[in-house]
């Protein structure tokens, strides 16, 4: 199965020169944790609820006034709409994340996987395998 068969076509994403007050209430309409970051066309990194929490409000930032740019994660990972989705879900479980921005051959962005997506499509043993090494605490070369 290719991940083009359970993602979740037309992800919405947002500039980097957007307010986070403006992605977070679009996360909360859209009932998402992260939105990728799209300048043009292209992905440039991803918000996350927990960036804009750790990142802004923690430091007293105005989120009416601090662009996303200023606490977006830069480190892209993604998959390709092409690519297995058992490949897509050990690198969701190696990166520990729960999205996955999808994109085509071009490098455009086409959707998203989630966990919920792995579970509803591919099956439990796939998702609840990535699921347990997501909720692992982070391996020394991941990021937090």
């Amino acid at each position: 199965m290719k991940v083009s068969d359970i993602m979740t076509a037309d992800a919405r994403c947002v500039g980097p020169d957007v307010s986070l007050a403006v992605a977070a209430r679009l996360m909360r309409d859209l009932d998402v944790g992260s939105l990728p970051v799209c300048d043009n066309d292209r992905i440039t990194g991803v918000i996350t609820d927990r960036d804009i929490t750790i990142r802004a409000v923690a430091e007293a930032r105005d989120v009416e006034g601090t662009p996303v740019r200023a606490v977006m994660s830069p480190e892209i990972i993604y998959a390709f709409d092409d690519q297995d989705v058992g490949d897509a879900a050990r690198l969701m479980e190696i990166k520990q994340i729960r999205r996955l921005p999808v994109l085509n051959r071009e490098k455009r962005l086409v959707g998203i996987i989630s966990l919920g997506d792995l579970a509803v499509e591919a099956g439990a043993s796939l998702s609840g395998e990535a699921l347990q090494e997501i909720s692992q605490k982070p391996h020394a070369d991941v990021h937090a």
